[in-house]
């Protein structure tokens, strides 16, 4: 299988540095709430992650079993034919850190963990000659889901990665409509990079809680999935794939709908209110799918 490539520094939460005398926080627009797969035996996936990964058996709302990751939830809906695995949506992949890989990935394949992609080193992704510094591998999860585990300073949910045809405007509407942080200083770069032969540039890279959101263009699918994009220049909805969508959490879900429409949001569904939560659904960059929910992911043990 051809290797699969990434940014280098994904995956690691921005630590900053308490100001002394810090000015009053505003408000955040959302909070990372879950990723929503798709599941031909939601059971049996939830024994893989909890099994596998930095996360936890829990019942959300205490309606349903899913999994609890440190701030945010994964949650399941059961199918009856396997969802489409393939990287034509705009959700390539989520993945956990490591701080060690090596030690990682060894302890993985003895526990009988299939990998897309074995361990790569990548440390010369930024330039110059690094070795030994910065590892990925991808798992082989339920149905396909494809998995990053990737050199960290943790072991925890950490990031999802998306393609895009437009990574900094992708990147921006995030910023602008959610209140996610970029990383890095200065106007971000619109120049294409490449790295072993993959466009991985212009790309963003952004923070929500403890989750980095990662764009890469759309070109790097084109150049490592030929055959399923040699007819396609955009993307399919995420509905329907393994990974169906994401989730983010507003104090005021009305209220955020209202000014999602008059920045020209599309809602393509809702508000509802169920099983004790009350939701709509909206289309963002690239097709994707985002569920918004009122009230911030609940920690299953408070």
């Amino acid at each position: 299988m051809t290797l699969v490539f990434l940014g280098a520094g994904i995956a690691q939460s921005a630590g900053q540095a308490a100001s002394p005398t810090p000015a009053p926080a505003a408000p955040a627009l959302a909070h990372f709430h879950h990723v929503h797969l798709n599941a031909t035996d939601p059971a049996g996936a939830i024994a893989f992650y909890t099994a596998k990964f930095d996360c936890e058996k829990a019942r959300f709302n205490g309606m349903m079993d899913a999994v609890w990751a440190q701030k945010s939830w994964l949650l399941f809906t059961k199918v009856s034919t396997p969802p489409k695995a393939e990287i034509t949506s705009t959700i390539w992949h989520i993945g956990w850190g490591a701080e060690d890989m090596k030690a990682t990935f060894q302890k993985q394949l003895d526990s009988g963990t299939r990998f897309a992609t074995p361990i790569t080193d990548i440390s010369d992704i930024g330039g110059g000659n690094a070795t030994g510094l910065f590892y990925f591998a991808y798992v082989d999860g339920p149905d396909h889901q494809l998995i990053e585990l990737n050199t960290a300073n943790h072991h925890h949910f950490g990031h999802i990665h998306l393609l895009s045809k437009d990574p900094v405007a992708a990147g921006e509407w995030y910023m602008k409509e959610f209140g996610l942080v970029r990383r890095g200083s200065g106007p971000p770069s619109r120049e294409a990079r490449f790295y072993r032969g993959f466009q991985i540039g212009p790309s963003m890279s952004l923070m929500m809680d403890n989750v980095n959101f990662i764009f890469f263009p759309m070109e790097y699918a084109k150049t490592q999935w030929p055959e399923l994009w040699k007819d396609r220049n955009d993307f399919e909805s995420t509905a329907g794939h393994v990974t169906d969508h994401i989730a983010f959490s507003v104090d005021n879900l009305d209220q955020t709908l209202e000014r999602l429409k008059k920045d020209g949001v599309k809602i393509t569904d809702g508000p509802h209110s169920n099983v004790g939560l009350k939701f709509a659904f909206i289309e963002g960059p690239d097709h994707i799918k985002i569920e918004l929910v009122e009230g911030e992911a609940e920690n299953p043990h408070h």
